[in-house]
């Protein structure tokens, strides 16, 4: 019964392995609901074959009259197979884990990109809504409203300002 956890353990071993490929790749929340759901199938496993090893641990260690010393070293066998699949299950456990932190950390990275080209873009046009703003008022008397190259100097200090922006925020390596 013990050695059966070996096959059952390997169904386990390819899906892992994938899925850490899917993860790093591309990391989709289909794949972070496969790694929870392989997690909850090993967590079910290990409920499963803890006890078992605890039981034949005390067949192989406490003397009884049932059990020849021959068979005693048999148990012994099958207590080192448990443990071995035990070490193996938490191995895949630990991996289970892994792959949901990296999942997270791909996602808080993608988020976090998302966030610096946004952010980018809204420096760059802050100062232009402003400019916009002052010009697109309704008074009689802006000076500039009246120059002949009035229209063109506004897309020239609008293209400065945001290239000044640009460079700045390069400047600081921000971009």
């Amino acid at each position: 019964m013990v050695d059966q956890g070996f096959p059952i353990l390997e169904h386990f071993g390819d899906p892992l392995e994938m899925l850490e490929d899917m993860v790093l790749q591309r990391p989709s929340r289909e794949s972070f609901r496969e790694v929870h759901r392989l997690k909850r199938q090993l967590l079910l496993l290990r409920r499963a074959v803890w006890p078992m090893r605890e039981v034949v641990q005390r067949l192989a260690r406490e003397p009884h009259e049932c059990f020849s010393p021959l068979t005693r070293t048999y148990m012994r066998d099958v207590h080192d197979h448990a443990v071995q699949v035990i070490d193996i299950l938490e191995t895949y456990r630990e991996i289970a884990s892994d792959l949901t932190d990296t999942y997270m950390n791909a996602v808080s990275n993608r988020m976090t990109e998302i966030m610096k080209v946004l952010t980018i873009i809204g420096t760059i046009f802050i100062p232009l809504t402003f400019l916009a703003g002052v010009y697109g008022m309704n008074f009689r008397h802006l000076p500039e409203l009246e120059w002949r190259w009035g229209y063109a100097g506004f897309w020239g200090i609008c293209l400065a300002v945001a290239f000044g922006m640009l460079a700045w925020l390069h400047s600081r390596r921000w971009l």
